[in-house]
């Protein structure tokens, strides 16, 4: 099955060759694995972590510090696929691995050449992203995968349970599976995977080194954004059309707060200046975060157009908005608000963190909202009732504390497996 896998993933690549030779040139030579540094030969074993993009790099921050802190005289390689992602790792982890580098494509030369330039003993894959290509060869060099802090989408568990027959063949090449929750347990067994594998392990996003934001961080900020007073408004990780929802709901809360600012975050860089020009075309004051300080002060809505400072900005907030809910995409990380103690609205299609949604709702830290009207109804009542905010900011931090431990518990599965080797 794998090799015919590998000669499919041959054949599309070289179909797809010409776009990538014409538009990404450089990235070519990083899906093909082609420019991998020489690491050497380890004195101990080398733990390889690999994260997909921004959101699993987030997860694995904890896991990383844990591992530095724990295991100094171990090597840590941290591999991961997106640039965005990347571009983040360098600013966040530089000081946690040894290694950071770029994943290549699922082909078999690809994936060799990255076992044999970074010489694992433990493959250690946060959340997602399961290669078939990889994780084979992996098996084959005698090097055990460990799945952490594992979540699976209720569309992923339906397509376990339909391609049952052959995702059993990859998912079995894993050692275990640390998920999230008791769902995530239940939809990953339907992909034929026998019970002693898997643990539920909690979020291990849950005990990042949160802390409030500091007098002089905030003070920063307010005087890049000219904000010296005035109630904000943040939200992040938005997709279309949700953008398009926020100002107009901003715009009908100016009505009653004239001096509410709205930061937007996009979840996908590219759409960056996209969200800049609708705001600038419904007649907002404008601006992106790259181009503060500016020469006009009068900006009501910042484009939030940099990587890696949403966690920040979040605690900015006054009542914060988490995007990826109200369009049908499953929702984003809903800790680093409730981590500042702000309350975090959010809309209904939250199934990549159903239980973090449910969770959060139950204890009084945040809210669900329907639709466009709900938003504008929801948010001007917090706006307008700070005793309401600080109840609710308080319960969303209350939910973040009490649900930390993952981590500890994570790190004693991989203990024997670490320190076996």
């Amino acid at each position: 099955m794998f090799i015919l896998y590998h000669v499919l993933a041959t054949i599309v690549l070289i179909l797809s060759l010409p776009v990538y030779l014409v538009k990404k040139r450089v990235r070519l030579k990083e899906g093909l694995g082609l420019n991998l540094p020489d690491l050497g030969d380890p004195s101990v074993g080398r733990l390889w972590v690999h994260a997909l993009s921004v959101g699993e790099l987030l997860s694995a921050i904890p896991l990383l510090e844990a591992l530095r802190n724990r295991y100094p005289s171990r090597e840590i390689c941290l591999s991961v696929k997106t640039a965005s992602g990347l571009e983040v790792a360098k600013e966040r982890v530089k000081d946690k691995v040894d290694y950071l580098l770029p994943m290549p494509l699922d082909l078999w030369w690809s994936v060799r050449r990255m076992i044999e330039s970074i010489k694992p003993t433990l493959f250690i894959l946060v959340e997602t992203d399961i290669w078939p290509g990889l994780i084979s060869s992996l098996n084959e060099g005698g090097v055990k995968t460990i799945l952490v802090n594992g979540r699976v989408s209720p569309r992923t568990g339906k397509s376990y349970m339909r391609w049952r027959f052959l995702i059993k063949r990859v998912l079995g090449l894993i050692e275990l599976f640390l998920m999230q929750t008791e769902l995530d347990k239940d939809r990953i067994m339907r992909g034929g995977i026998p019970p002693y594998k898997v643990k539920v392990t909690g979020n291990i996003k849950f005990d990042r080194g949160w802390r409030p934001l500091k007098d002089q961080e905030r003070d920063r900020w307010l005087r890049l954004l000219n904000r010296k007073d005035g109630r904000i408004w943040v939200a992040g990780s938005t997709h279309h059309p949700e953008e398009k929802i926020i100002l107009n709901v901003f715009g009908q809360l100016l009505k009653s707060f004239p001096d509410l600012s709205l930061i937007i975050c996009p979840r996908e860089a590219h759409r960056f200046d996209e969200v800049y020009y609708l705001a600038k075309d419904l007649g907002f004051r404008a601006v992106r975060k790259s181009e503060l300080p500016a020469e006009d002060h009068e900006h009501n809505v910042f484009i939030l157009n940099t990587l890696g400072e949403l966690g920040q900005v979040y605690g900015l907030a006054d009542v914060a908005f988490v995007g990826g809910s109200l369009a049908p995409i499953g929702g984003h990380n809903l800790l680093e608000p409730s981590s500042f103690g702000i309350p975090v609205l959010f809309g209904p299609h939250t199934h990549n963190f159903t239980t973090m949604s449910r969770l959060l709702i139950r204890c009084g830290g945040g809210i669900m909202v329907s639709d466009e009207s709900e938003l504008f109804h929801v948010t001007a009542e917090l706006l307008g009732q700070k005793g309401k905010r600080k109840q609710m900011g308080k319960r969303a931090r209350q939910f973040v504390k009490q649900n930390q431990g993952a981590l500890g518990r994570v790190m004693e599965i991989l203990k024997p497996y670490i320190e076996g080797n």
